[in-house]
């Protein structure tokens, strides 16, 4: 069987979770491309994993100090280019295409009649099961149609429906102890001069401030990192907690280390506001809506979150995958949920 990986670039998280299920179609022998979408072929970084991977111009959103800018992400799409990468791309020689939250490959699957099994984060929206907050029928549809499939897989914090897996996260030497005052903050979408002005307040600990902006240099307590993956696992795995927009792969992480989590989501985005609800409201995270100095400080005399044993090991789903059984999911859901849930009502 060969495979077309088809992933969203806008943003890390789908590209976090792509690197782990690289690595298992690696380990297993399937043959797999990449395909990604969403972000400027030069602003990817640290891809090895994933050989000579293909990019295209996809659909993206522009976003401006925190909230989603509407205007801009409509001047900046190009129809046409899309169009014309959708039907230029050799499709055919593939078995399946499995994608998560990509266009470009998913409607040339469709068109082609080449089997398209979705997994994302997005796709679990698409159950009614599953908490959604500022969003309505439109959304809905935009999630089905943005990148269709004919199996879609969602991936969430809880087992809220037979189609919904859950994250998978590798481990990465995480286990190491935390630093008490050390904080890792990741907030790309918002403006690097008010983070900085945000966590100058609070001297008495050590923030490293990843960004798209940042070059690497120190203010005192507040360390700017530019953009790098291992790096940036190194100083989570040290870290009592993380500050962060509400994407989905870096709360998933740090659930999965036991970092307390401290979310400001998008605004303007459902799927953010959805995810720091739903956390919120299970009592893994807290939630400030604005760069807020209080919230802040409240939350970091909190004492450290609790640790979720999410999967490592992709492996269930590549041999699934290529099985090629794809209607057929509730023994993979089954068998990923069950020591999850096992563990956690150990614990409790």
């Amino acid at each position: 069987m060969r495979i077309l990986y088809g992933i969203q670039g806008t943003g890390n998280g789908h590209i976090t979770r792509a690197r782990v299920m690289a690595e298992c179609f690696t380990k297993l022998g399937i043959d797999v491309d990449y395909l990604f979408s969403g972000r400027d072929e030069s602003n990817y970084f640290d891809m090895d994993v994933f050989g000579q991977y293909q990019v295209r111009r996809g659909l993206s959103f522009v976003t401006k100090n925190g909230k989603l800018n509407y205007r801009e992400t409509a001047k900046q799409l190009r129809p046409m280019t899309f169009i014309r990468d959708v039907r230029q791309l050799n499709i055919k020689q593939y078995d399946l295409v499995f994608n998560d939250f990509e266009p470009v490959s998913a409607w040339a699957a469709k068109l082609a009649k080449v089997p398209v099994v979705a997994m994302s984060h997005q796709a679990a929206f698409l159950s009614p099961e599953v908490p959604l907050f500022g969003a309505g029928y439109m959304e809905r549809a935009l999630i089905r149609w943005f990148a269709p499939a004919n199996v879609h897989l969602g991936v969430h914090w809880q087992p809220f429906a037979k189609n919904i897996l859950p994250p998978f996260i590798s481990f990465h030497g995480c286990n190491r102890a935390s630093i008490a005052n050390k904080v890792l903050v990741y907030l790309p979408f918002e403006d690097l001069n008010s983070i900085v002005e945000l966590l100058g307040d609070f001297p008495d600990r050590e923030f490293y401030c990843y960004h798209p902006d940042a070059t690497d240099k120190s203010l005192n307590h507040i360390h700017l990192r530019a953009p790098s993956r291992t790096r940036f696992l190194d100083d989570l795995a040290s870290a009592s907690g993380v500050v962060a927009n509400a994407g989905f792969e870096l709360s998933s992480e740090a659930l999965k280390f036991g970092k307390k989590l401290l979310l400001k989501p998008l605004q303007g985005q459902f799927e953010q506001l959805s995810n720091a609800m739903t956390l919120q409201s299970l009592g893994l995270a807290e939630v400030m809506n604005y760069l807020n100095s209080e919230a802040l400080g409240e939350w970091l005399e909190h004492p450290e979150g609790q640790i979720i044993d999410f999967p490592s090991d992709a492996t269930p789903l590549a041999k699934w995958l290529a099985n090629g059984q794809w209607q057929d999911y509730g023994s993979l859901h089954d068998s990923l949920w069950q020591p999850i849930l096992y563990n956690r009502n150990k614990v409790a």
